[in-house]
C-alpha cells in the first residue's frame, strides 16, 4: 500500500465536503485527479469509502469507520513539528531519573515538583536505586540522569556531574544508649559500638572512608548488620542491633528510638571525619530533557535553602 498523509487529505476533504469539486478547491487541485486519486485509495483498501449517484456523494460504511481516523492521523501528523521543536528545547520528551533515598528527605521532592509544573510535557519516571545499581543501568540505557551518594570528592568517572549535596556522617544510635545523653559524640567513644553498616559495593568510597577513620585508630569496624536503604539501617538501629554512620540529610526520618549525634574529632586527627557528597550525573550526550532538568536543579541551588546547601559550578550543554 502508498497510503501516505496526502492520501489521507484528499479522502477527508471530500468525505468533509461530500462534493468532489469543492473538496477539489479546497485542495487547490482540479477535480479529475482528486477522482483518481480516490478510486486508487479505495483499490488499495479493498473497499469503497464513497457511495455515489449523478446527484451526491455519500460516505459508505468504510469511508464513515475510516473518517475519525483519518482526521485523527492528520492532527497527530500536524503536531509533529512543534512537538519535535519542543523535544529539541528540552521541554517535551521524558525523563528517566535514579535517587538515592537519603535525597528523598532532603530537596528532592520539591525539585521535582518544580520541574513537573515548569516543563510538563516531560514524561518523568523516577526510580530508587544506590550508586552500583545506577552506574549498571546507566550501562544498560535504563536511566538518563541519577543522584548518587559517594565519600567527598570521589565522583563516578565518565559523567557530567553537579553537586547538590555536601553534609557530615552522623551517627545514629539507640535513644537507649548512654551516649545518646551527649549532644555531641567523641570519637574514641564510638569506635567500639556495634555497627549497622551498608555493603561496600553499594558505595565503595563512603565505605572506605569510614574505615579508614577506624584503621587510623588501629582498630577495625564491628559490623554486626548490612543492609542496603538507609531507612533499614535506621530502623535496625531502633531494634538495638547497632549504631549507623548515616548522611546528616537522614534526621528528616525520624524513628522512634533513634536519635542522630554529631561525631567530634579529637584535636590534630590526621584522618578527617567522613563527607557525604551528592550529585547529579548524566551522559554527556544525553537528551535536551536531561539538560532542561540540571538547568531547573541548578537554579534551585542557587537560591538559598534551608537548611543552606553548598552549590557547584553549573555545568553548561546543548540548549
Amino acid at each position: 500500500m502508498s497510503l501516505n498523509l496526502r492520501s489521507l487529505r484528499q479522502f477527508v476533504a471530500v468525505a468533509e465536503e461530500l462534493h468532489f469539486g469543492r473538496a477539489a478547491e479546497r485542495l487547490h487541485m482540479t477535480q479529475p485527479p482528486l477522482t483518481q486519486a480516490i478510486q486508487k485509495l479505495e483499490a488499495e483498501l479493498g473497499a469503497s469509502l464513497f457511495v455515489r449517484s449523478s446527484r451526491s456523494v455519500g460516505l459508505s460504511p468504510a469511508g464513515a469507520a475510516l473518517l475519525p481516523l483519518a482526521q485523527g492521523l492528520l492532527a497527530q501528523a500536524a503536531e509533529l513539528p512543534a512537538l519535535a521543536q519542543a523535544a529539541a528545547r528540552g521541554t517535551a520528551g521524558r525523563l528517566r531519573l535514579a535517587f538515592v533515598s537519603t535525597l528523598g528527605f532532603g530537596e528532592l521532592p520539591r525539585w521535582l515538583k518544580g520541574f513537573r509544573e515548569q516543563v510538563p510535557d516531560v514524561a518523568l519516571s523516577l526510580r530508587e536505586a544506590t550508586l552500583d545499581v545506577q552506574l549498571q543501568a546507566f550501562e544498560a540505557g535504563e536511566i538518563d540522569a541519577g543522584f548518587v551518594l559517594h565519600a567527598r570528592g570521589a565522583v563516578p568517572p565518565g559523567f557530567e556531574s553537579l553537586q547538590v549535596a555536601d553534609e557530615p556522617l552522623l551517627l545514629a544510635l539507640s535513644a537507649d544508649s548512654p551516649l545518646a545523653r551527649l549532644d555531641q559524640l567523641p570519637l574514641a567513644e564510638v569506635l567500639g559500638l556495634p555497627l549497622v553498616m551498608f555493603p561496600r559495593a553499594i558505595a565503595p568510597s563512603l565505605f572506605d572512608a569510614v574505615v579508614a577513620v577506624y584503621r587510623a585508630h588501629g582498630c577495625e569496624p564491628r559490623i554486626e548488620q548490612e543492609a542496603i536503604q538507609m531507612q533499614t539501617i535506621v530502623n535496625l538501629v531502633s531494634a538495638g542491633i547497632g549504631a549507623a554512620w548515616v548522611p546528616a540529610s537522614m534526621q528528616g526520618f525520624q524513628r522512634p528510638g533513634v536519635v542522630y549525634r554529631v561525631l567530634q574529632a579529637p584535636a590534630g586527627e590526621q584522618v578527617p571525619l567522613p563527607r557525604g557528597e551528592t550529585r547529579l550525573i548524566w551522559r554527556r550526550d544525553a537528551a535536551p530533557a536531561v539538560w532542561r532538568f540540571v538547568e531547573h536543579v541548578a537554579a534551585q541551588l542557587a537560591v538559598p535553602q534551608s537548611p543552606p546547601q553548598q552549590v557547584s559550578e553549573a555545568t553548561s550543554g546543548p540548549r
